[in-house]
């Protein structure tokens, strides 16, 4: 075996072993409040979270979870709140593609952390930025009080989900909520104020104070049931629409009334008949560095994901740090922007490093961008830089104009786009190359992946540079051995920030990935896209 296959290799077994680690932590997330509150669970006659979702969905195996690993490793204070609490999915329920959101009563009987919200805002904007309906399986306590101060009041909290729910309707994008637990305070309000709601015989029930309040704050004594059950919204106050006797009996009214829905018109992106790739897509995982210091061809690697294998490459020769090319994926046409990682020569003798985003790279990119934009064609980036090129040389080559160039065609793209963060996305890299402040429509990453200003490395040095002289200052000079401690905790709690669970955990992204899935992923993405709207394409000012 040569040295080459030995790489290949190696490059395969980290990757395979990341991707182990990452099903191992789905699988306990998938949990959500553990077995016990399961039971509990289904000795009230009601399924859980995930099984609403898996009984709903046409083809679950099809679907794409958005945040599952929100609020991983956080709220531990709080027992801990695995998927914050909240299950999404984008699937396809009577043949329509649309959301899903389902409170995990399993989880602090499905009450709201911060995370729960950010999570729940992030479904409804996927919702109004591509059309998609959106079906609410309602079943929460409210929020959880303990934390009320970073769920209630600000402008991203809470209430405007509410908000967005006034928006969704006036856009005409249908939003159905099933009742199939408690409904409480201001969480009543969110299938209020949906189009069409169901409530279950039983277990439903919505009220703005539940028994207890009331009692405590008008003396009245009631029940659950008589307050808010499913009679008394179904027969008394018409709050709800329909009623139903079960968990599976509301499923299959929800399909129902899918299955009625009219169709908006289609966005219109090029689709003809999808071919497989003629390379091994399975072989990504081989050509993907695990030493992240080592180059490699990243056509290559898009080669394992585009159709037939086959690139339409834009300025081959000319800013090569950055790879443009059309393509197709699953047979929709695409326009792809990947950073390269070789290390290139250009034609004046200048070495440039894979990773880092040049002048010419930047320029390439940003025509690109607007060519694909004129086309009506969606953008796809795959991230795997350190930023752009610094140094007096770049700067004096106006290197800040030409990445400003970049940033604003990307601020200013109608077509979708979508993001895949492969290994590195640093800094202004990051921003040029779509990253979550720019709207993609999805961004996924690979277990790879690294987001931050800078690496670990990096930013250790920096700041203990600083904090040095800082002591320095004040006449305390640390020994060398105080200095490499200094040095050692700032790396490890800096790359413990930069992984992809920190990412995912606080929805930087929207899922992590196993890398041979990118393509399948893509396509559903383009898909869910064809059901939105482009506006005019209009790059603002750029200068030259």
């Amino acid at each position: 075996m040569n040295k080459k296959e030995l790489e290949f290799n190696k490059n395969d077994d980290e990757l395979q072993l990341a991707i182990s680690q990452m099903n191992g932590r789905l699988q306990e997330i998938y949990l959500g409040g553990g077995q016990k509150k399961i039971d509990k669970q289904h000795s009230k006659g009601k399924l859980t979270a995930r099984e609403r979702i898996n009984l709903l969905l046409d083809e679950p195996s099809e679907a794409l979870e958005i945040g599952a690993f929100a609020g991983y490793e956080m709220y531990a204070e709080h027992g801990g709140a695995p998927a914050a609490g909240v299950v999404v999915v984008i699937g396809k329920v009577s043949e329509r593609m649309c959301i899903v959101v389902a409170n995990d009563a399993t989880v602090k009987a499905g009450a709201w952390f911060p995370m729960t919200g950010k999570k729940n805002l992030r479904a409804q904007e996927i919702a109004l930025e591509n059309r998609l309906p959106i079906i609410y399986l309602v079943d929460s306590a409210g929020v959880y009080l303990p934390m009320q101060d970073e769920i209630f009041p600000d402008k991203e909290h809470f209430g405007r989900i509410f908000r967005n729910n006034a928006v969704l309707s006036s856009k005409g994008i249908p939003q159905i909520a099933a009742i199939m637990g408690s409904c409480v305070a201001g969480g009543a309000y969110l299938p209020i104020m949906s189009d069409e709601s169901i409530i279950v015989e039983g277990t439903g029930s919505i009220f703005l104070a539940g028994p207890y309040l009331v009692k405590a704050a008008i003396g009245e004594q009631t029940d659950k049931e008589t307050l808010g059950g499913a009679s008394t919204h179904s027969e008394i106050s018409g709050v709800t629409d329909y009623k139903v006797k079960t968990d599976e009996a509301c499923i299959e009214k929800i399909k129902t009334l899918m299955s009625q829905l009219g169709a908006f018109p289609k966005a219109g992106f090029d689709r003809i008949k999808s071919k497989k790739p003629k390379l091994d897509e399975k072989e990504i995982l081989g050509l993907f560095p695990s030493d992240r210091t080592k180059p490699y061809d990243i056509v290559e690697i898009l080669k394992r994901i585009v159709d037939d294998s086959t690139l339409t490459l834009y300025k081959e020769d000319y800013g090569k740090t950055i790879v443009c090319a059309y393509a197709r994926i699953d047979g929709w046409s695409v326009g792809i922007v990947a950073n390269g990682r070789e290390v290139v020569k250009t034609k004046k003798g200048e070495m440039q490093f894979g990773g880092v985003i040049y002048s010419d790279s930047a320029d390439k990119a940003t025509r690109f961008i607007m060519n694909c934009n004129q086309k009506r064609i969606p953008l796809v980036f795959l991230h795997d830089v350190s930023g752009f090129m610094v140094g007096t040389r770049s700067e004096h080559g106006g290197i800040i104009k030409d990445g400003a160039k970049m940033v604003n065609a990307v601020s200013n793209s109608t077509v979708p786009k979508f993001s895949i963060v492969m290994g590195n996305s640093y800094g202004a890299g990051n921003y040029a190359m779509c990253g979550k402040a720019y709207d993609p429509r999805l961004i996924v990453a690979w277990p790879s992946a690294k987001i931050a200003v800078m690496g670990g490395t990096q930013a250790a040095k920096v700041i203990s540079q600083i904090q040095i002289s800082a002591l320095k200052a004040k006449g305390k000079e640390p020994d060398e051995a105080k200095q490499k401690e200094l040095f050692d905790q700032l790396k490890n709690k800096y790359d413990h920030q930069t992984t992809a669970y920190y990412a995912a955990s606080r929805l930087w992204v929207d899922a992590i990935i196993d890398p041979r899935k990118t393509r399948k992923i893509i396509s559903q993405g383009i898909e869910m896209a064809n059901h939105g709207e482009i506006e005019k394409f209009n790059v603002g000012v750029i200068q030259t």
